[in-house]
């Protein structure tokens, strides 16, 4: 687990999130944004998860609250955190990238320390070249 908030750290420094806001916003409100970046309807998310639109459209609008089972589909259909849906984190990771975190912490300790030490070297790289721009 703790190198999941190491490799996490990095895709922040990757990702400049200084430039992010910390925000209020309710679930309903992330499942929302979330829903239309991905170019899904409420039908078709419903149908992911076993549900019709009108059920989904509620916990959009947050007049009920899914229980722990059902958030945990809905953020696998939207193949995203859910720490972000429900406000823990502002870091919105996808699924690829939850992926690349889960099989970097099946590593033994050397493998993980390679992995580390060449993302410090592609970040300062990146860095250096966002400075030069």
């Amino acid at each position: 687990m703790f190198f999941t908030y190491i490799f996490i750290l990095y895709i922040c420094v990757i990702f400049d999130l200084s430039t992010l806001k910390h925000t209020d916003m309710t679930f309903g409100e992330r499942l929302t944004q979330v829903r239309k970046r991905k170019n899904l309807s409420q039908a078709e998310i419903g149908k992911k998860i076993g549900i019709n639109g009108d059920a989904y459209g509620r916990y959009e609008r947050n007049d009920v609250r899914p229980t722990i089972e059902m958030a945990v589909k809905i953020a696998q259909a939207l193949e995203i955190s859910l720490d972000y849906l429900t406000g823990t984190s502002d870091i919105e990771l996808d699924k690829a990238t939850l992926d690349r975190v889960q099989e970097i912490t099946k590593l033994n300790e050397k493998d993980k320390d390679y992995i580390f030490v060449t993302l410090d070297a592609l970040i300062r790289d990146f860095k250096n070249k966002q400075a030069y721009k």
